[in-house]
């Protein structure tokens, strides 16, 4: 038998208090983000159960895995609501937005802004092309798209998306109708889609900075409209983008080596599992004018010396610990598209049209969300108790399901293995109707 210390003891009640309200909490977040955009109350009962099986510890997670946990006898019903229910997708990212904001807060609020892609098969799928994806690092066959993430001291969320279309797809219009993209729909670069989120959002947080790699800060237009508007940010450059000088342009490597070793402080560029990340910083003045001013941040490794370089820009002058702290708080956003993808499926959607990945991604970030949420309001009830790390993300979906599972019996399941052999014969029938017409 394990004996439980006073302390163990304490923290598990405080943990169990805290789970009974994580299901109201789940609620509260479909009702106020969701329910209001869907017009008929059979979709508004789907969504909910799409968002709550997309929470659950699944090995993959697409329509037929969240129909069989969710407890339906086939997958039609999910796939009914992402292929054509009718939805206000407009309004329901903008209250996806809205509410992020109101729970994780404005004060020093830095938008991230980044791309992520699926790698995929085949050519029908939306947006699919060959093209470079950071995920494996080289072009493959995939799906990319531009997300923003909302991020605080305390938590981060994403709250807006675009999928990127290459131009074999903007441009080939019998392609775009037969995935369903709008008419409308015109080529837009990344960049671009990245000013279109951060337009909308400023709009409610007008005092947030923007922080994004070398996709979106070596692009002078976004550069030029953030500085118009008097937005503050830090974007990441190549080493070789030059920099004016007395003597001509040069590059801003050549540049890093002429700052004294007096000119370099010892900064934290986030906290790690194994604690602080201390990097070497420096600041070299650009120009200012009449939008602000403009300098260049250099962040050296005080183990291999490696440099990045970051275009950095602000309508008054501010300190350089504050443009570190916007610079290191750009990893946000890879934390939340591995949250976005372990926990709740951003990458493991199969479906192919426009509106159906539009429906997937939302309720995904919608799921996400709400545990980022989740795990704020817990730190704040339950400050850090000493001999625990504080909740996770990770932690709170593994308690939810762990408490809260409906196991549906053994009779649900055997249902689903017939009519997944009854399904894949079916297919395999078609595929061989299909070549023994084009071979005869």
């Amino acid at each position: 038998m394990v004996v439980k210390t006073k302390k163990e003891q304490a923290a598990a009640a405080d943990t169990s208090v805290a789970a009974q309200r994580w299901p109201r909490l789940l609620n509260a977040t479909i009702d106020t983000v969701v329910t209001p955009h869907l017009a008929r109350p059979e979709t508004r009962t789907t969504a909910r159960e799409v968002i709550s099986a997309l929470l659950a510890p699944l090995p993959a997670k697409n329509c037929w895995t969240l129909a069989e946990h969710a407890g339906h006898p086939s997958p039609y019903r999910f796939q009914h609501l992402l292929a054509r229910a009718r939805i206000d997708e407009t309004a329901l990212a903008a209250a996806l937005r809205d509410h992020v904001i109101a729970h994780l807060g404005t004060p020093d609020t830095v938008l991230v802004v980044d791309e992520t892609g699926d790698v995929k098969q085949g050519e029908h799928t939306v947006g699919v092309a060959r093209q470079y994806t950071g995920v494996t690092g080289q072009v493959e066959n995939c799906q990319v798209a531009v997300y923003l993430a909302h991020t605080t001291p305390q938590a981060h969320a994403l709250i807006d998306h675009r999928l990127y279309l290459p131009r074999a797809w903007t441009g080939d219009l019998a392609r775009r109708r037969a995935a369903g993209v709008p008419d409308t729909t015109r080529f837009a670069t990344k960049p671009e889609l990245a000013r279109q989120m951060i337009a909308a959002a400023l709009e409610h947080t007008p005092d947030a900075w923007v922080a994004g790699d070398e996709v979106y800060g070596r692009n002078p237009h976004l550069r030029g409209y953030l500085e118009e508007h008097g937005v503050g940010y830090v974007m990441e450059m190549s080493a070789t983008d030059p920099l004016p000088t007395p003597r001509g342009p040069l590059p801003v490597k050549e540049l890093a080596v002429l700052v004294p070793e007096q000119g370099w402080q010892k900064r934290s560029a986030g906290a790690g599992s194994k604690g602080e990340r201390y990097y070497d910083w420096a600041l070299i003045d650009d120009r200012t004018d009449e939008h602000g001013v403009r300098w260049v941040l250099i962040r050296r490794n005080r183990t291999t010396g490696e440099l990045a370089f970051f275009h950095c820009f602000a309508p008054v002058p501010v300190p350089s610990a504050r443009l570190v702290v916007v610079a290191r708080r750009r990893w946000r956003v890879e934390e939340s598209f591995r949250h976005g993808k372990g926990l709740a499926g951003l990458d493991e959607h199969q479906v192919r049209g426009w509106t159906s990945w539009q429906w997937w991604s939302l309720l995904v970030m919608v799921a996400y969300a709400f545990v980022a949420i989740c795990r704020l309001a817990e730190s704040h009830l339950h400050p850090h108790r000493s001999g625990l790390v504080a909740l996770t993300c990770n932690e709170i979906v593994r308690l939810m399901h762990a408490l809260f599972a409906v196991g549906h019996g053994p009779e649900h399941v055997l249902a689903w293995s017939v009519f997944r052999r009854s399904h894949q014969a079916l297919a395999m029938g078609c595929h061989q109707c299909r070549r023994a017409a084009c071979e005869s």
